[in-house]
């Protein structure tokens, strides 16, 4: 064997070994490369290499290096960048919008100045060129061109604003923006230096907590309402609790384990003390919350559990499973409804009379687990068809069987995709009723009812439990449960009708499914399933403008 290595052909053979290439690494010919040891040169001169080499990267031109290294980063353009950034964001869809945890007025107003201002620094506005001189127009009868009499043919002149044909200078301008020591733009500064509309201030805090055990989570009960009179009326398992908002005390106005029955739906009425208790197999009773005793009872009101109650005066109005609402006048003695309305395929869970119970309000909405919207009008159910003559809507395509009276609903709004519970009519414009949608809709609708039209809408991204209008300012508050990625359970104040967001409050850990304003409308109370009813100040003072008027004919005033 050490003959071998020490043969000619071993030696050729260590040779071919050594020149090899190693793994991992190119192989190198002289012919066409550097060798391996070898050290590029800086010289600029040209090298006789025909190839490029494997150990440096190939350039298609040889450059001077200095005795300094500058970077050269690629920035790229600003505007363009800003343009594809808005460009990249799309609408965020229904599933994923979340509503802001501590969103309110001043944050949004805030953010809409920068981006404002954003926009004006990054993108200005192009500014307005002087056009080009226009030539005078020269008479036919003009002499021929000649030799111009002025001597001095280039002399330094600057241009006259007299003249209208020489353009003006930019830098001429002592108000120019090369001047400027400010460092945003003028329309900018103007936007800073600008007064700013004041916006209220709403406390994020519930000034009272109250306990509320039994208090079910239920989407299709309504469990807590307000009277005229400042009390409270909560259904908590089969009893129902008053709570007196000026004295805190809390009373037992009924109990209905005896009757192994429980509370689904309560009601007062408009002005008075007269409280209306629905119940889960059907029975309707009637009790004076000021002496806490039962004036009347409805034994088979309905042959499901009632879930929505709305009164209209002296008119009790009852929605139910069985998909019927029933009208009642409570000053009758009879037990039986004199009208009967059926508009929807499921459940009602929601009706609501517009007005205070006075003589206008004859319209009442109800929504049902079907996701519809039903407006009905007791007095005939008639409306303007396409044509501008009145016609019975029963007639009109599209529309529901009528029942046994033959009445069927005003407008029906088909644009929900969810179970509709949350009504609320517009205190401060007639005829505008505000609807929400639940889980699977999202939706906070405006409808004009008195030509059937839906004037906006609202993606709140969260289940829309409830809406009640203020009183004292043009707003609205909604509350809300599940939403596409995580139970909020806010409570939204929102501006209309631009619908800005004017606070959002949170506190609650299950789903807002009841809420109810004071009679002053300055607080709300809002009831969870997490067995807790939380009081808010939401709203500010109604002003008392009737009181600063001052009448020119008190001449009482004017007597010292």
């Amino acid at each position: 064997m050490s003959g071998l290595k020490n043969s000619p052909f071993g030696k050729r053979l260590r040779g071919t070994d050594e020149d090899s290439p190693r793994k991992g690494r190119g192989r190198f010919t002289p012919a066409y490369g550097v060798a391996p040891g070898s050290t590029p040169s800086l010289d600029s001169r040209p090298t006789t290499s025909e190839g490029p080499s494997p150990e440096s990267p190939e350039r298609g031109a040889h450059r001077d290096y200095g005795d300094r290294f500058v970077p050269n980063r690629d920035v790229g353009d600003m505007r363009t960048s800003y343009h594809l950034m808005e460009g990249a964001t799309p609408s965020t869809p229904s599933k994923s919008r979340m509503i802001p945890t501590e969103s309110d007025a001043v944050k949004e107003q805030a953010n809409t100045m920068f981006h404002t201002v954003l926009t004006t620094e990054v993108t200005p506005s192009s500014p307005q060129r002087p056009g080009s001189p226009v030539r005078q127009p020269v008479a036919s009868t003009s002499a021929l061109p000649s030799t111009p009499t002025r001597r001095r043919l280039f002399a330094f002149n600057s241009p006259s604003r007299s003249n209208p044909a020489t353009p003006s200078r930019r830098l001429d301008m002592p108000t120019d923006e090369a001047y400027s020591l400010s460092p945003v733009r003028a329309e900018s500064r103007y936007l800073l230096e600008s007064p700013r509309r004041q916006l209220r201030s709403v406390c994020k805090t519930p000034y009272r907590v109250l306990d509320a055990p039994e208090l079910a989570d239920d989407f299709y009960l309504n469990l807590v309402d307000w009277s005229s009179t400042n009390v409270l009326g909560v259904g908590l398992g089969a009893c129902v609790y008053l709570w007196t908002a000026h004295t805190a005390q809390v009373s037992k106005l009924c109990d209905l384990g005896n009757a192994k029955d429980t509370v689904s739906s309560v009601s007062w009425v408009q002005k008075g003390t007269s409280l209306a208790v629905g119940t889960l197999s059907g029975r309707l009773y009637i009790y004076d919350g000021g002496t806490l005793q039962l004036t009347r009872t409805y034994e088979r009101a309905h042959s499901q559990r009632i879930g929505a109650l709305s009164w209209n005066s002296h008119v009790l109005s009852s929605g139910s499973r069985d998909r019927m609402v029933h009208h009642r006048d409570v000053r009758e003695p009879g037990t039986r409804p004199f009208k009967k309305s059926q508009g929807h395929k499921q459940e009602v869970c929601g009706l609501r009379w517009s007005g205070d119970g006075g003589p206008q309000a004859a319209t009442l909405a109800s929504g049902g687990n079907d996701n519809k919207v039903c407006i009905w009008d007791l007095r005939g159910s008639k409306r303007q068809n396409g044509l501008g003559t009145p016609s019975r809507t029963g007639n009109v395509p599209g529309s529901s069987s009528a029942t046994d009276d033959g009445d069927a609903p005003l407008w029906r709004f088909h644009e929900h995709t969810a179970a509709v519970k949350a009504l609320a009519w517009d205190p401060h414009v007639s005829g505008i009723l505000a609807t929400g949608g639940g889980t699977a809709d999202k939706h906070i609708r405006f409808w004009n009812v008195q030509n059937g039209t839906m004037l906006s809408e609202l993606d709140t991204g969260s289940q829309v439990c409830n809406l009640t209008w203020s009183l004292t300012s043009h707003e609205i508050v909604s509350t809300h449960g599940f939403s596409s990625t995580t139970a909020q359970n806010q409570i939204c104040i929102w501006k209309y009708p631009s619908l800005d967001m004017v606070a959002s409050l949170s506190g609650h850990t299950h789903r807002v499914l009841y809420l109810a304003m004071s009679p002053d409308g300055e607080t709300i109370v809002t009831g969870a399933g997490d067995e807790t009813l939380r009081f808010w100040n939401a709203f500010p003072k109604k002003e008392n403008h009737e009181a600063r008027r001052e009448s020119r004919l008190d001449y009482g005033r004017l007597i010292r």
